[in-house]
């Protein structure tokens, strides 16, 4: 079965930049991919005088409310053979990504892209040659103050088979870029909306770890504006603080808006972190915002429980308490031997004064048979007489 698809590829709006024949548009962000635009077809679309492109990069224009204006678009064919192109304006939007692109064909234009009238809607190009097609652009008398976008597209309807092989319809685009201002208050903001924020520890617990953080950037005024964030993290009491600046963002149209994220290495886990998103407005190209628009900022906080840092002071703890233990223990041990040490040597004490005491009592010599008649000087005591019992 045949499925019939209006698949609106990517448009070549920086000027008027030619697709290149061998390489598919740039899908927009609402659709898949597309097939490539067949084989050796090259056209572009560019600002032109009357008669010939005049090296304008994009239609530019500053008019008052109720102000029409006439001017010229040039479709070129490059190709070695004709080319039939649908021609139309509409509007642009900014894409989540950062980048420029057109409502997709079958939608209906709502602002500049319906304020172009062109005086031809098909365009049949020779070979290698160059339609001029006169248009003009006419501003309502209430249209709001402010940067308007959009663009005119040459478009070529095409056919190709998908993955699944079903024949869809392709709309191989390119255009050139038309920028509007209306005269009136300028209001230039960009609001940090949507900030999320994770701390992701690193396995090495002596560096920080990462901090990304994922926000949209909103325009939320009237002027087409680029902006400049910084991501900004502190612990408690404000340890630690640091700030990264990015990179600019793309341009963001009125009422669009983008995502972006922003890292930042070697952050320390101090548990609780306070993180904010900050984006100073910029102006785009040569334009000059006075006074200059107020920088928005949003902040949130994170966790950033230190594993790493907490398994090392674990492991540390667990060595410090191994070698303490140790330690007691071999002190235990050893007082335990000193005692044992002790005893023993007091019980060989003891048994040796025993059998000290047992061998001075064999020794001694008898002292019976003595005659008690000999003094301690060895004399014999002289024989008393006998008292006369009858005296």
């Amino acid at each position: 079965m045949r499925l019939l698809a209006a698949i609106a590829t990517g448009l070549a709006l920086l000027g008027a930049v030619p697709v290149p024949t061998a390489k598919a548009p740039e899908p927009s962000a609402s659709t898949s991919p597309a097939p490539s635009a067949p084989s050796a077809v090259t056209w572009g679309v560019a600002p032109s005088s009357a008669t010939e492109p005049n090296g304008r990069a994009a239609f530019g224009y500053k008019l008052d409310p109720g102000a029409t204006l006439t001017d010229h678009v040039a479709v070129t064919n490059h190709s070695t053979r004709p080319l039939t192109l649908n021609l139309y304006a509409s509007d642009a939007f900014t894409t989540a990504q950062g980048g420029f692109d057109l409502l997709a064909g079958g939608r209906q234009p709502t602002d500049v892209g319906a304020w172009v009238r062109l005086t031809r809607s098909a365009l049949t190009i020779p070979s290698t040659s160059r339609l001029v097609v006169p248009f003009t652009l006419t501003v309502p008398t209430n249209a709001t103050p402010g940067d308007h976008a959009g663009g005119i597209v040459a478009s070529l309807a095409a056919t190709a088979a998908d993955a699944q092989g079903n024949q869809v319809a392709v709309d191989h685009r390119v255009g050139a870029r038309i920028y509007l201002r209306v005269t009136g208050e300028l209001q230039p903001a960009l609001v940090v909306e949507e900030l999320r924020v994770r701390h992701t520890g690193s396995r090495n617990p002596v560096v920080g770890g990462t901090l990304t953080a994922t926000f949209t950037v909103r325009n939320t005024g009237n002027v087409r504006l680029t902006g400049r964030p910084t991501l900004g993290v502190a612990g408690p009491f404000g340890l630690g603080r640091r700030t990264v600046d990015t990179p600019a963002l793309p341009e963001i149209l009125p009422g669009g808006e983008l995502t972006t994220t922003v890292r930042m290495t070697g952050v320390p886990p101090l548990v609780r972190l306070s993180a904010s998103a900050a984006v100073t407005p910029d102006a785009v190209g040569d334009q000059v915002l006075d006074p200059p628009p107020a920088v928005d900022t949003a902040q949130v906080a994170v966790w950033a429980v230190p594993w790493p840092q907490l398994a090392l002071l674990t492991l540390v703890a667990l060595v410090g308490w191994a070698l303490v233990a140790a330690r007691r223990r071999r002190a235990r041990q050893t007082a335990r031997a000193l005692a044992a040490a002790r005893e023993e040597g007091r019980t060989q004490a003891s048994q040796e004064a025993g059998r000290t005491s047992d061998g001075q009592d064999a020794t001694v010599p008898a002292t019976t048979g003595v005659d008690p008649r000999v003094g301690s000087g060895g004399q014999a005591t002289p024989d008393l007489p006998t008292p006369d019992a009858t005296a």
